[in-house]
């Protein structure tokens, strides 16, 4: 019979340690909770924060569980799910709008299409399920980093290269960014990525109220805005079908 590799059963038991009992662990704490020297401790716990798996705070020093391991905790929540969940409410968001539909999902530094429904009219159209938008210039990727932590940090640390003129790349203007997707609950990108479309998008939330997703319209800028504004009824319209793949998935309201 194989044997198990002591170091990862070492990590997994500090996991399982800060995933119970109190918020936040110091060193001493975990190293003799988990039988370990602290130097052994340290550079397991160094290791684990180096992946996103825990975070030390700042202030006190005590470590507790990262954005990265809830961010693969949401994996329960598998991606066929939520576009399973998300069918009807972008089937609809594309009727009302006449616009067509992005489902997306943090993956790999950016934003992958889950979901595409095609904007209801007879013009030639591409499926771009599987195909790839950045964080920092589109509607579903401001989206993501406003309200995931992973994909904040992700698009912080990406090259965040202008697509156009409108392109915000630097860090503080694209933080401002964020602060007002949260503030508004939704986020816009106008000729940022691609000239001559606009695009909105607002969050998915699970059970947890956890972020697993984004869902926006896309379409032409003269189409989406009037006199160089949104039009107010489409951002109306994206919120509510994100509200209701969120509740559906037991998000409750928001």
């Amino acid at each position: 019979m194989a044997r198990n590799i002591q170091s990862v059963e070492r990590a997994a038991a500090m996991l399982r340690l800060l995933a119970g009992g109190e918020r936040r662990l110091g060193l001493s704490d975990i190293a003799s909770s988990t039988g370990l020297a602290k130097g052994t401790a340290h550079g397991i716990l160094r290791t684990l924060q180096h992946e996103g798996f825990v975070e030390q705070d700042d202030v006190s020093g005590r470590y507790q569980l990262g954005a990265e391991l809830l961010r693969l905790g949401t994996t329960y929540l598998d991606v066929h799910e939520l576009r399973a969940r998300a069918l009807v409410w972008t089937d609809d968001l594309a009727r009302s709008s006449g616009e067509s539909v992005h489902l997306g999902v943090l993956h790999q530094q950016g934003v992958l299409i889950v979901h595409h429904v095609f904007r209801p009219d007879d013009s030639r159209q591409v499926l771009e399920i599987g195909a790839m938008q950045p964080l920092h210039s589109t509607a579903l990727g401001k989206v993501l980093s406003a309200y995931d932590p992973v994909a904040h940090s992700e698009a912080l640390e990406a090259d965040r290269k202008p697509f156009t003129d409108r392109t915000v790349c630097e860090p503080d203007a694209f933080e401002n960014i964020l602060d007002l997707t949260r503030a508004r609950g939704y986020a816009a990108d106008v000729e940022e990525t691609w000239e001559g479309v606009a695009s909105i998008a607002a969050p998915i939330h699970d059970r947890r109220r956890m972020p697993v997703g984004a869902v926006g319209v896309t379409g032409a800028v003269e189409r989406l805005a009037r006199d160089g504004e949104l039009r107010p009824e489409l951002i109306a319209a994206v919120r509510d079908c994100a509200r209701a793949v969120s509740r559906d998935l037991g998000a409750g309201r928001f």
